[in-house]
This record gives C-alpha cells, structure tokens and sequence, in this order.
C-alpha cells in the first residue's frame, strides 16, 4: 500500500460524504494523493491505467458537488473507475483488483451502490442515465443522473440514440463528454472557462428564461428564429452547435484537470432550475500526471504489473506466439498476394492485431470506432463490391452488431470473413468480455461456415479457408494469449469445407474437440491410455457444416463420445447432439457428453483457474469418460484392452 505519510489526506476519507465540506485546496491534494493511490495500485495488479488517471480531478469534483449514491452516477465502458472506486469504501480491496474473489475492473451493481449501472461494453451510459433520471421523475424524488462518457465512446450510434430521445424530453440529465482527444491552450482555457460559468451561471438562466418568455409573445417564425440565433450564438462561441442540434444545453469546453474552472460549472449545473438535457464538454489527458503514462497512452491504456519509478511493465516470456499475432501475420501474408483483401475492426487494431496489417496496408485497413453495427454493414457494402472484408472483433463485442450479421450478411449470403477474437474465458475482464456465445448465436444462421483453431498452424490454415470462401460468410473464432507451440507453416492452405481431422487413435473412448481445449483433450487421452482405455482424438474444426462422417465414425466405433468446446450450450455440442439423435445413433445405446462451459457469467480470475472453475481441465474429460462408462464397466474395459495388448 502507498506510504501512510504520502496520502494524509487519503487516509481520513472513506466515502464521498467526508470530502463534501472540503476546500477547494484539499481537493487538490486530494487529487494529487488519488493520483499516486491509484498508479500504486495498478503497479500491483495491472488493469486500465491511463483513462483511469485522466478522471482524477473530475471524479474528485462530481463527488464533492454531487450527493452520491443518492444522485445516480454513471461512468461509460467504468474502465476509469479505480478512482471512483477508491473513494467509494473499496479502497481496502483494490489490491484484489481483476483478481479471483477481488474487486472488479468494472462498475457492479452487486459490489457497491455507488454503481448504480454495471457497464464494461461502451456507450450504454447516458441511455441508462436517462432511464433512471426519468424513473426518479415519475416516482417524485429529485435527484440528479449523471453520465459521464468519453469521445471515444461517442463515436457509437447508441449514444447519439440516447441524445436524441434526451433532447426530445424535459428530464434534466447531465452528461459529461470526457474528451481527452483534444487540447486547450491555457488563455483559450481560461476564456473558455469563463465562457462556461457564465452560460451555466443562474444569471444566464434567469436572462435566457425571460428571453424565451418574451420571443413567446413573437409570432411562431420569429420565436423560432430568436431561439436559434441564440442557441447557434452560443454554438459558435462554445462548439456545441452539434449538441444544441440534439436537444442539449451544451457547456464547455473545460479543462477537466482544473479545480477552480471544473468546479464553479458543476456547481452551477447541479442547482440550475432549467428543464432539460445539458452537456458538460470536459477536456482531459489520458494518463495525466504519471509519465509514462503520458508519454505511450496507447501502451498504458491496459497495463501488466509495472516499475512505477521507471513504468517498465512485467511481461512473461513465451515459447509460443500469441493467437492474435499469428492472425495477424497470417493475414499479411494472404493480403500480400490477394490485393482484393481488407481489414476492418472497431477501435481495437492492437487488440485485434490489424496495427500491423495496417502498418503494411495503410490503405486496405479501418478502424471504424467503436460502431461494431456499423463495421458489419461497412464490411458488408465492400462485399459486395468483390472485396474481401475481414472483420476482427472480439467474441463479446460481435454480439453488438448481431442484426447487422442476420440482415445485412447471412441472409444476402454476402462472403463477409469474421475473425473471432478473445474466443472462450479472458481472465481479468470477467464475464462482460468473455467469448461464449458466438458459436450458439452464429450457428443458428444459414449458410454461415465457423471455425475454431486448435492450435495456432490451424489458425493459419483458417485465414486462407475464410479467404477463399466467396459465396457466403464465414467465421473463425481463437482464444485470448499463445497458442500451443506447434511446428507452424509457412503459409496457409485453405481446408475442406466442414472436415475435421484425427489426431490420434482409439477403440474405447472419443473426444471430440472444437477450438482452444484441444490440448486439454490430448492430455486427458494420455491419462485415459494410462489407465487402459484407448481413446481417439479428433480436431472438429467445423462446428458448421459438421463433418457428419467423422462423427458417425467415431459415434459407430466407440462406447462414449464426448464434445468439448469453450463456448455456451447452444454451441457445438449441441449441433452434434441434435445430428446424433436425427441419425438414430441415440437409439443403438451411445453414450455421448457433451462439455461447455457452466450456464453463469464468470467471474474475473486467472484463465487457468476460470477452466478449472468452468470444469474444461484434463481432470474433468477424464472424469468424464469414466463416469459415462460406469466403473464397473470402465473396469472391463480396461482388462479387455490389456488382454489384447497382452
């Protein structure tokens, strides 16, 4: 924990009450001792640094001016809440911080009520700010909503959504837009801070209300044009011309790291008696006041354990590339050769690894913000275009754009190619972006061909599948961190459409593997072989078309068969199942499991540990197998194979 004599001020807070009565000068020292808390935190446990660091002042000041938790207080994505957190009563647990049984990343309505809204996807805030801000309206209780989102998030059509509905409505929601992609000079800062008090200002109001009152004795035409001109006169004064358009009462811009300008507005917003919507324009720094964070906002965006002296972060060495690095090389190399190749994703080309394709092909690769529904569409019109879109989303992000997948892809058979990151359990993220689902919410959709890699040379193999897939859309999905440490080839070669591999032979027991468990498979076949029962092992690669010849192989040539997969039921196992029972095998005595993931969202843990939690370990296929054989025929099965062997 920080040095005791490092955070006085620190150290007599609990909850947001105790900082109400506060000067202004204990509120920055306040914010300077929050600012060191929260990098020594991180250094311990890593997790969101740099947004986290750019709301220190503002999260001071929205809980000395307002009264939370009673006024609803929501933050957008929440990946910048450590702060909020800390002054919340969790300061005690945030060294558990994205670990098993700790404190989450994220907002959680089940960890505290000063999280009035669990968030970890973006642009859901002011939509349920507006909510509860109405709620409360109907109910009669007057309290305040709040939604703070950043400019990032903005660039999502829900958000201008929401805007829009808010600015058709009386109810006074407050939104505060966290920018942090711009800069203020400091004498345009000081203007514009001085700007924004006097817009805020009950003076402005009671001016404004008088004004409204006398253009509504003008005919309706020129009550219009009044109210234009001055709404479009504060528009060219502040730029919130766009806001104006939806309906706010736009403020700003305000330096977000300035007490004395960022106080006053909130102030002044807080006791405004104006009917409503209002947008707050905050200006802030990504990582501000720690350089290191400064200096790379890109790289301390999400960071491992670090040095906080020198900001050097721990990485683990590996003997194994990561799946997401071999997605990208492998797509490099089929780009190198097809021109008609392009990469699309929504605010993640790091995290999907199209940084790289676009260092290559700065021309063939689009970052579309975070606009997931939109990316789908994109991909969609240059489908149809001849081009050959790849889409790299995460697992979790891809449920955001599904009717986009349904009418805009599957159903005009369109040959949009669907990279699936982040596939299966993520560890310290939890369950807002663990990839389970897309296997179920995919499979169900005509003509669509998924895929999952066992290793990563099958990851490779399935960029130049999905490559060559041109007549309709097509899915390959591969898990967070590295892969196996198989022999890798140099390039792919594309697979045949809906056919599985086996990779090891045997009469008793079948493990049928889809995607990233296929190591757990082959590992529990050794032990199954060490206990006398030979088992096969096969490589589905498919989960649609299934490879109906393997599966009546192996259903016809052993006891038990068994599915394993790291996504939900619904997924592979189910297709298998629903095949097994039409084809009659059910009815000639198959014993067949099938192996998903747990019907719970997860909690954030080590990966290693959410498997074993989720019950996808070696230990567990064994057990498996042996249960559906029954121990007394497990028994036989092993002294009819040693008698054979014998």
């Amino acid at each position: 924990m920080t040095d005791k004599s490092q955070t006085p001020l620190l150290d007599t807070v609990s909850y947001p009450a105790d900082i109400r009565d506060f000067t202004i000068e204990q509120l920055k020292q306040l914010a300077d001792e929050l600012r060191r808390e929260t990098v020594d935190i991180v250094s311990i446990t890593g997790g969101h640094l740099g947004a986290s660091l750019g709301v220190v002042e503002l999260t001071v000041a929205l809980h000395h001016i307002f009264n939370t938790p009673d006024d609803r207080l929501i933050w957008d994505v929440s990946h910048q809440s450590y702060p909020h957190k800390i002054l919340t009563g969790r300061r005690a647990g945030m060294r558990t911080l994205r670990q098993g049984g700790g404190i989450s990343g994220f907002t959680k309505r089940t960890e505290s009520e000063y999280d009035p809204f669990g968030a970890a996807h973006s642009s859901t805030s002011i939509s349920a700010a507006l909510g509860m801000k109405v709620a409360s309206d109907l109910a009669g209780i007057d309290r305040h909503a709040i939604a703070v989102i950043g400019d990032g998030a903005m660039s999502a059509g829900m958000a201008y959504e929401a805007m829009n509905n808010a600015g058709s409505m009386d109810a006074r929601l407050i939104v505060i837009l966290n920018d942090n992609d711009m800069s203020i000079a400091p004498p345009v800062g000081a203007m514009s801070a001085y700007l924004s008090r006097l817009i805020s200002s009950k003076s402005y109001q009671s001016i404004r209300h008088i004004a409204k009152e006398v253009a509504g004795k003008f005919p309706k035409p020129l009550e219009q044009a009044a109210k234009r001109a001055e709404e479009y006169a504060r528009g060219i004064l502040t730029g919130g011309t766009l806001f104006e358009e939806l309906g706010f009462f736009y403020i700003g811009p305000v330096d977000g790291h300035n007490l004395d300008h960022l106080l006053p507005v909130l102030r002044n917003i807080r006791d405004s008696e104006e009917e409503g919507p209002i947008l707050l324009h905050v200006v802030t720094e990504k990582g501000h006041g720690y350089a290191p964070a400064e200096n790379a906002p890109d790289k301390y965006h999400g960071v491992n354990k670090f040095d906080v002296v020198t900001g050097k972060q721990a990485k683990a060495e590996s003997n194994a590339p990561s799946y997401t690095n071999v997605f990208a090389s492998a797509l490099i190399k089929e780009a190198e050769r097809d021109p008609k190749i392009v990469a699309i994703t929504g605010a993640m080309p790091s995290g999907t690894g199209l940084d790289k394709f676009g260092d290559k092909f700065p021309d063939r690769c689009f970052d579309v913000g975070i606009a997931e529904q939109h990316a789908v569409t994109y991909a969609a019109g240059m489908a149809t275009e001849g081009y050959k879109p790849f889409c790299a989303i995460y697992s979790t992000f891809l449920q955001r754009a599904y009717d986009q997948v349904v009418h805009d892809v599957a159903i005009q058979k369109l040959p949009v190619r669907f990279a699936i990151d982040r596939a299966g359990l993520v560890g310290a993220d939890g369950a807002t972006h663990a990839g389970s689902f897309d296997v179920a919410y995919l499979g169900c959709l005509p003509g669509f061909v998924i895929m999952a890699a066992g290793d990563e040379a099958e990851l490779i193999h399935m960029v130049a599948t999905a490559r060559a897939i041109d007549d309709g859309p097509s899915a390959f999905r591969y898990p967070r961190g590295e892969g196996r440490g198989v022999e890798m080839p140099e390039f792919g070669v594309p697979l045949e459409i809906g056919k599985g591999r086996i990779l090891r032979e045997g009469t008793s027991v079948a493990l049928l593997s889809f995607g990233g468990r296929l190591g757990e498979a082959l590992l529990a076949a050794d032990e199954l072989a060490s206990r006398g029962l030979s088992t096969t092992v096969a490589d589905a690669r498919f989960a649609k078309p299934l490879d109906e010849d393997l599966i009546r192989r192996l259903a016809k040539e052993h006891q038990v068969l068994i599915t394993i997969e790291e996504g939900s039921v619904g997924g592979f196992g189910s297709f298998v199942a629903h095949f097994l029972a039409n084809s009659g095998h059910f009815d000639k005595g198959l014993r067949f499991r099938s192996m998903v993931l747990p019907d719970i969202f997860q909690d954030q843990d080590k990966p290693e540990t959410q498997y074993v939690q989720a019950g996808l370990k070696k230990a567990d296929i064994v057990t498996t197998a042996l249960m559906a054989l029954g121990e007394d025929e497990a028994a036989a099965t092993v002294r009819r194979s040693r008698s054979l062997t014998a």
